[in-house]
């Protein structure tokens, strides 16, 4: 296969030229300006050629809620998306605690067409009250340990949990929201909860955990990843720790910087997300985490809703958008064309920082494996319809800037627009 005439962006290398790429066997073989063959030939002129992305927070749904989603339509829509990569939660039914579990969502992850790694519970049927067994689960598969949806409470079990993923030198991602501090969850307690007289959840408990969680990772020196930062305070808290030495990474979902509160009163339910979309302050203190690095990377939270389920009156539907189809182009409407990052700056947060906490390859190079997408950064479409199960998208009918033309796997197109 040869890719023709794109404009290779390779946030490792810095690479940003136009040339051809040569795929043999599934592998990058050849990149310069004038290649011939005879193959297979993708025209990319006019078109962005980058590594695949990379999503390190996707909610699969399997096992036990495959009515939502799957691994395979997950995988599809991911494709869809340009993500060549995703890591899935474990909040699963059952959750991934156990070998058997794992083992059962390994054999189905050699069907997707895109690389599928799979994270662990920190804890035991998510109670938060005893550590899984890292070590035995590590060996059977699982590539990072995460409680997402549930923050641990017990602050003891975090720190032992972060000094075992220390000695494991593996990736621990925390969700941070204290119930204690959360009358009604999915909206920010403030002007837009009051006028629909929802208590709402207040940004305190999302800056607490961080603050508490941030600590212990500087005493531990744990590879600690915070999910889906949506309070400007935990924004300047995440900032001081990695002054400290702390080594955190940290997410921004694309809602969260594209959206705020008061998009409940447009969107309802489908803007009803775990934390919830927060005030415009907070939306630009998230943007500047961006531009300054104190955000490494951008997440989905791709969590799959039905449509009846998300038809239930605020407070009883359940929190969480779809979102790997929209990532790429909320990040170009929002980030790139209103000059908040440059394309390659948006690229590193979807590609190189997620395979740097994961320990992925990543980048185009000779000799690595073809993972790349293909976009047009200037072509406008509207978000109509998804290949995953659920449509619980706040972008739903919107018009969004960049388009994927191609995703390739492993050297094999695993999705085309056409």
């Amino acid at each position: 296969m040869l890719i023709k005439n794109g404009r290779i962006i390779d946030p490792v290398s810095k690479r940003d030229e136009i040339a051809d790429i040569l795929i043999e066997e599934g592998i990058i073989t050849r990149i310069q300006k004038n290649i011939n063959i005879e193959d297979e030939v993708i025209y990319a002129e006019g078109k962005i050629v980058a590594p695949g992305l990379i999503d390190v927070h996707v909610h699969f749904r399997e096992p036990g809620v495959e009515y939502k989603e799957d691994i395979l339509s997950g995988s599809k829509a991911a494709a869809r998306g340009g993500f060549t990569t995703v890591v899935c939660m474990a909040n699963t039914a059952p959750a991934v605690d156990n070998i058997e579990t794992l083992k059962y969502i390994n054999d189905i992850k050699k069907h997707s067409p895109i690389n599928i790694l799979q994270a662990a519970t920190v804890t035991k049927e998510l109670k938060g009250t005893e550590i899984v067994n890292m070590e035995e689960l590590i060996e059977h598969g699982a590539a990072g340990f995460s409680d997402d949806g549930l923050p641990i409470m017990d602050t003891n079990i975090v720190l032992n949990a972060m000094l075992e993923s220390k000695r494991l030198n593996m990736p621990i991602s925390l969700h941070e929201e204290d119930p204690r501090l959360i009358n009604s969850p999915g909206i920010n307690e403030g002007k837009i909860s009051e006028k629909l007289g929802i208590k709402g959840a207040t940004h305190l408990a999302e800056d607490v955990m961080v603050a508490r969680d941030c600590i212990i990772a500087i005493e531990t020196g744990a590879k600690v990843n915070f999910q889906h930062i949506s309070s400007g305070l935990s924004v300047d808290i995440i900032r001081w720790a990695k002054s400290m030495g702390a080594d955190i990474t940290a997410e921004a979902s694309p809602h969260h910087f594209s959206m705020t509160e008061e998009d409940i009163l447009e969107f309802n339910t489908n803007a009803k997300m775990n934390p919830p979309l927060r005030t415009e302050n907070d939306r630009l203190k998230l943007i500047e985490g961006l531009k300054d690095g104190t955000i490494d990377i951008i997440a989905t939270d791709h969590a799959p809703h039905s449509k009846e389920e998300k038809s239930r009156e605020f407070s009883k539907s359940p929190s969480g958008i779809i979102g790997l189809e929209t990532a790429l182009s909320v990040g170009i409407t929002y980030l790139v064309k209103d000059k908040h990052l440059t394309i390659m700056q948006l690229l590193e947060k979807m590609t190189l920082n997620p395979a740097r906490l994961y320990n992925l390859q990543s980048g185009i190079k000779e000799g690595n494996k073809c993972d790349l997408v293909v976009f047009d950064i200037n072509e406008r479409w509207i978000a109509d319809e998804f290949y995953s199960k659920s449509s619980n998208s706040p972008f739903q009918g919107k018009e969004l800037w960049g388009k994927v033309k191609y995703t390739i796997c492993g050297g094999k197109v695993v999705y085309e627009d056409k």
